[in-house]
């Protein structure tokens, strides 16, 4: 291979997408090109970057999607290449037609391959030309919804319906029910039209408890090409994939060939060249069918790099630059097992409901057999307007069984403030009771551990509220030796130990421990339970003994509010003061409120008589479809938004009298 392909590279892209790439450039010595949009400006990757260039406004449309601002910027800058990440551009083939008239080496396949697979009916058509096994379905042109109702009920349901030019979970639904059809086919091509421009979908058996199983493979401009092993992508909501790992559990050599096989035959058939992703829908009984193929690097490529040792963003370069691949098929490596959770800024509390903020804690686990990609640290903002993914979270271990022990302990050393998040989701995802870890996969498998995956809230135990006291204690202690020491709260009295109590506050329970002093060590009575405990807490870690138990925890005090991460669970504690205490509820109440700033796409009620559930309103933000329901029976009085408007956090969107209240 050549010594550098590229002296100057530009990333179209932002966040950890455009962080990964920064960190291939910087081992390489690649002068990096960071572009943002105005909601960016601070943002990691344009720290990271050695030049950083500004697009436009926040809108993506407005910034990272405008093809020209892009170019402009690469010529400003001298860049003798693009890398357009995951997302955004990475899929256009216009772009890539426009980086070529430029003089500018697109990072990627030709646009020829990513019009051929980008069409996911044309695409079908050509895997059955190239004898690629394919999913039933209908693939063809006729859009209108009675000839598609129609097909879907000769399939046979259930049936998927899915956006031709889709990618990433979006524009896809499952529909069980013939009469549900319609208005599912309506929802899809709303979102397929907002996702990807192009309403076009595609309607397909639904292959019941399939796997998701993925080959990644790589084409030079030689005509060679390899497959690099597989990854089970089954573990998803709302067809997102959540976890990752390689290999697939179960996959024995003979299927991993012959998987491997289809797709290099799919890559082959349309002259690729690069890094590309071949999807596969797999049964439970070991039959696969072509779902699409994906013509970029993916956001799981971790894993693949995990258990080859390869950099795959180096593997594009090279090619890019016109070096031929530097394994063959029979030296791709398959080294151990590597799992990969998505960390996202939601609240699985609030249905999954994306979290906007300031990350005011962002602690991620290091050690050996960790890789964390992020675009994100403490301090950084998380808006609106992009995808919510926090960081991805990579372990590898020499077995599976290794690596889910080292997920597990990844996930109870991350901490984040702030922002909610799917750290506690995930950390029971993996539990060793559980059906990931016992590798029983499929699409459905959230949905059939529902719940235990989200069971209900339940309050801190009587050891956490023990140890959230000691580091408050602790916390004292050391304010006042830098203060006042006649501030001190300690129990010591002239005429004998006096107790403490503590009085925590956790959603709207008051809970209470009680603390007595024994010189360097307290005992704390909580709930009847009494702890021996002492220790040291240095402002984000807790290291204390409890009834001669060493444990050290992530433990953060944020304007006066306490969280404790205690084994993948996050505890918010607060102590109770009577007189400063506020109701927080929102004034207008339940789900009638915006939950988050976005843009109202659809009204879906009259004004007059409503169910409990009835679906009201839809709106759109960070990519997703919300869809806002009345809270109970009553009577609809009137929308106080319009079709199209954007609206702001907490903003009243209707008007809403429960049955037996006065208007």
């Amino acid at each position: 291979m050549s010594a550098r392909p590229f002296d100057t590279l530009l990333i179209a892209n932002r966040g950890e997408i455009a962080c990964r790439v920064i960190a291939t450039c910087k081992r390489l010595g690649i002068r990096s090109v960071a572009v943002y949009s105005e909601a960016d400006a601070h943002a990691r990757h344009v720290r990271l970057a050695d030049v950083a260039v500004p697009i436009g406004l926040a809108a993506a449309r407005e910034s990272y999607l405008v093809v020209d601002k892009i170019l402009a910027a690469a010529k400003q800058t001298g860049a003798q290449a693009i890398h357009p990440g995951y997302g955004f551009l990475s899929e256009n083939a216009e772009f890539a037609r426009a980086c070529d008239q430029a003089g500018v080496v697109f990072i990627g396949p030709p646009a020829s391959a990513i019009e051929a697979m980008g069409d996911k009916s044309a695409a079908k058509a050509l895997m059955q030309e190239a004898g690629v096994p394919l999913t039933p379905g209908y693939h063809g042109h006729e859009q209108a919804a009675e000839f598609l109702h129609a097909q879907a009920d000769a399939i046979g349901y259930p049936v998927l319906i899915k956006a031709s030019a889709g990618g990433g979970g979006k524009g896809m639904r499952r529909v069980d029910r013939s009469e549900d059809f319609i208005a599912a086919l309506a929802s899809c091509q709303r979102e397929a039209a907002s996702s990807f421009g192009n309403d076009h979908v595609l309607v397909e058996k639904y292959v019941l408890r399939p796997r998701h199983i993925e080959i990644q493979v790589f084409g030079d401009t030689h005509g060679n090409v390899v497959y690099l092993n597989e990854r089970d992508c089954s573990v998803q909501r709302r067809h997102q994939k959540v976890l990752e790992e390689a290999p697939a559990p179960g996959m024995s050599a003979e299927r991993r060939a012959a998987m491997g096989r289809a797709a290099a035959d799919a890559a082959r058939a349309v002259g690729y060249v690069g890094a590309g992703t071949v999807e596969f829908i797999a049964s439970q009984s070991g039959d696969f069918y072509f779902m699409e193929m994906n013509t970029r690097l993916q956001v799981e490529h971790p894993v693949t790099e995990m258990i080859t040792g390869l950099d795959l963003v180096e593997w594009q370069l090279r090619v890019a630059a016109g070096d031929r691949l530097p394994l063959s098929q029979a030296q791709v490596p398959l080294i151990g097992h590597a799992i990969e959770a998505r960390i996202y800024a939601e609240d699985p509390d609030r249905g999954f409901l994306p979290s906007i903020g300031t990350a005011k804690v962002f602690e991620m686990p290091t050690g050996e057999g960790v890789r964390v990609d992020t675009g994100i640290e403490a301090g950084d903002a998380v808006t609106p307007f992009y995808d919510p993914m926090l960081a991805k979270l990579i372990v590898h271990g020499a077995d599976r069984d290794e690596a889910l022990a080292r997920m597990r302990q990844a996930l109870a050393q991350t901490a984040i403030v702030g922002l909610s998040s799917n750290v506690g989701f995930l950390s029971r995802l993996v539990a060793a009771e559980g059906a990931f870890a016992r590798a029983d996969l499929d699409t459905s498998l959230i949905e059939r551990e529902h719940d235990a995956l989200l069971p209900a809230t339940t309050p801190a135990t009587a050891r956490q509220i023990a140890l959230a006291s000691v580091a408050q204690l602790l916390h004292e202690t050391k304010a006042i030796a830098s203060a006042d020491p006649w501030s001190a709260h300690g129990g010591w009295r002239l005429h004998g130990q006096t107790a403490r109590e503590l009085r925590w506050r956790e959603r709207d329970e008051l809970r209470l421990a009680t603390a007595w002093s024994q010189e360097a060590s307290w005992r704390i009575s909580v709930d009847g339970v009494v702890f021996d405990m002492s220790g040291a807490f240095d402002g984000s870690h807790l290291d204390a003994c409890i009834d001669g138990e060493s444990v050290r925890i992530l433990v953060s005090c944020v304007n006066g509010v306490w969280h404790l991460f205690d084994h993948g669970q996050h505890r918010i504690l607060q102590i109770d003061d009577p007189l400063a205490r506020a109701d927080s509820g929102r004034a207008h109440g339940g789900d009638l409120a915006a939950p988050m700033p976005g843009k109202i796409i659809a009204l879906l009620a009259e004004p007059g008589p409503v169910k409990a559930g009835a679906a009201l309103l839809v709106m759109e933000a960070m990519k997703m479809e919300h869809t806002i329901t009345a809270p109970a029976d009553g009577q609809l009085e009137g929308f106080r938004i319009t079709l199209g408007e954007q609206v702001d956090d907490g903003a009243v969107l209707v008007d809403f009298t429960p049955a037996g209240a006065s208007p």
